[in-house]
């Protein structure tokens, strides 16, 4: 029998709204995750923030001039310098909720950040004709974390109404910088998840329709996100271009040969060189050279497969034009089985809910999620963990400027998720 959770249909819907008009890019999410945390004060839950969440040693990706832009836009937001004082310059939080019986501790969790897309402006497109599209140029909730966190905040509510129900723990993670898999590290580094029992990840839309589940997705791509940067020499391109070191040249040497990286029989790989940046001007020689990039592998020991032979051949781009090259790395992923005892519970969720159905059929995930390197945290841990798609209509491909989904999956979406929680932490 499912639980009924009518009640939070208008919050669904109004939170989601409310924070897609409101973006925010990874680690610069000072504004939303204020919003979250007096939310979840408001609902009686205890607050982590800062470095109690987020290690700072593993961050990912993160940018001190994003964070100080985060910083200010809170702050014209009217957010208090308590509570940037109490983030430590870090986004993200994790609500608890102790019922005060013993029982298991899960965690659960949503991301947070945007996707740098600016939002569609055709009257067509629902956000704009309903008066909720994107106000920040360039950024856009393209990828359903805004009603993650919508659908999140419910599920604490519905959790804190119905505490007397429960037994145990529950763990809210609001994870910072999802998109480029950036802030999963940081966050299960700091020891949050550490004593769950039970972990519980979900996305929105994918490849499932409105009113579809699948509960054992397979296809998470380990991955490896790089920024290379090649410094070499500058000099005239007329008097002497023989004193000059080619940055340029090395990177565009690179950018060919790494798309042609042999594929493993083993398994599935991707790589994608997605930006390069080089050059001063046209009659220098090129002394500096910038490239985005990435590799995945079906495995983890496919991707370092990719990694390591991408690494070869930045070396020897480098070595040939005489230039020197760094490599930082920006993101990571793993991938992840679900645990069957999980996969079973999920299973049980969705058929509880009336004109859910519930994928049986083996479906592709076919990218990369960093919610895998909590999961993979708590199985670590001895732990259970479990990652599934919540299924929406959507008129366009996630990160897209039209992107959007149906509302009315998120009332079924958030059913399931309080099926689950009922089902584990039942008294």
């Amino acid at each position: 029998m499912s639980v009924c959770v009518a009640k939070y249909h208008d919050q669904l819907i109004s939170i989601r709204r409310h924070l897609h008009t409101m973006p925010e890019e990874g680690w610069s999410e000072f504004t939303t995750t204020n919003f979250i945390v007096e939310k979840l004060k408001e609902y009686g839950y205890q607050v982590l923030l800062g470095t109690k969440v987020i290690n700072p040693e593993n961050c990912l990706g993160r940018s001190q001039k994003v964070v100080d832009a985060g910083i200010a836009y809170a702050r014209k937001n009217g957010v208090s310098e308590d509570f940037l004082k109490a983030t430590e310059g870090y986004t993200g939080c994790c609500g608890i909720l102790d019922t005060g019986r013993p029982g298991p501790t899960l965690a659960v969790r949503f991301d947070i950040d945007c996707v740098p897309v600016t939002e569609s402006t055709e009257q067509d497109h629902i956000p704009q004709s309903e008066g909720f599209e994107s106000t920040r140029p360039g950024l856009m909730h393209a990828c359903g974390h805004d009603a993650h966190m919508s659908t999140g905040l419910a599920l604490a509510h519905w959790v804190a109404d119905h505490k007397d129900e429960l037994k145990g723990r529950i763990k809210f993670l609001f994870q910072p910088a999802e998109e480029g898999v950036r802030g999963a590290a940081a966050m299960a580094a700091s020891g949050i998840v550490d004593d769950a029992d039970f972990f519980l990840g979900a996305h929105i839309a994918m490849m499932c329709k409105s009113g579809e589940i699948s509960v054992n997705p397979y296809g998470f791509l380990c991955t490896t996100k790089m920024d290379v940067t090649y410094t070499g020499r500058p000099a005239h391109a007329g008097v002497e271009p023989n004193a000059g070191r080619n940055a340029m040249a090395a990177a565009c040497n690179a950018f060919v040969q790494l798309l042609g990286i042999a594929r493993h029989g083993s398994g599935m790989t991707r790589i994608n060189v997605g930006q390069l940046n080089a050059g001063e001007g046209r009659n220098v020689i090129p002394s500096h050279a910038v490239m985005k990039m990435e590799v995945r592998g079906e495995t983890g020991e496919i991707n370092q497969y990719m990694y390591d032979s991408a690494v070869q051949i930045i070396k020897g781009c480098a070595l040939s034009q005489g230039c020197e090259y760094t490599i930082e790395k920006m993101g990571e992923a793993v991938d992840l089985t679900n645990d069957q005892a999980l996969v079973d519970v999920l299973t049980q969720a969705g058929n509880a809910v009336e004109g859910m159905n519930v994928r049986k059929d083996p479906m592709n995930f076919g990218g990369s999620e960093d919610a895998t390197i909590l999961a993979r945290r708590v199985q670590a841990h001895g732990g259970k963990a479990a990652f599934f798609v919540l299924g929406a209509d959507r008129p366009s491909g996630h990160h897209t400027a039209r992107f959007d989904i149906d509302e009315k999956a998120l009332d079924k979406g958030l059913a399931v998720w309080a099926n689950a929680v009922s089902i584990l932490l039942k008294k």
